[in-house]
């Protein structure tokens, strides 16, 4: 099975200038577990999840601090061509839950979360 096959293609992104608060509203307003910064190439330049929202409060980051000084800058991707195998190796390795998906140019074209792996799994 490939990777196309199993992603969320409507990502929450955002630019990386809204502040943490708005981030971790949409957060909770979309029930997403990550937000995915991209640059106006549509690049993955970062993401934001809620491991990072957990982090952010815990350490008492002020809420009106924008994005892009909390967020995940060194993300893990994965190509759309991808196998199944590929992204439960990605998963193992870094201990993520959330891997952007992009095209042969980098390119976001969606997301795979652990949530859309089980979906796919157990047939919802």
């Amino acid at each position: 099975m490939k990777i196309r096959d199993m992603i969320i293609r409507e990502v929450v992104k955002m630019n990386g200038d809204e502040t943490i608060e708005e981030v971790i509203k949409m957060l909770y307003e979309r029930n997403v577990g990550s937000v995915v910064v991209t640059d106006n190439e549509g690049k993955c330049t970062g993401i934001f999840t809620e491991r990072d929202a957990i982090r952010t409060l815990a350490t008492k980051i002020p809420l009106n601090k924008p994005l892009q000084e909390v967020m995940t800058r060194n993300v893990i991707t994965i190509g759309e061509g991808a196998s199944f195998a590929e992204a439960k190796h990605l998963y193992k390795a870094h201990g993520i839950r959330h891997v952007p998906v992009v095209d042969e140019q980098d390119h976001l074209v969606g997301i795979l979360s652990i949530r859309s792996i089980l979906d796919e799994l157990v047939g919802s």
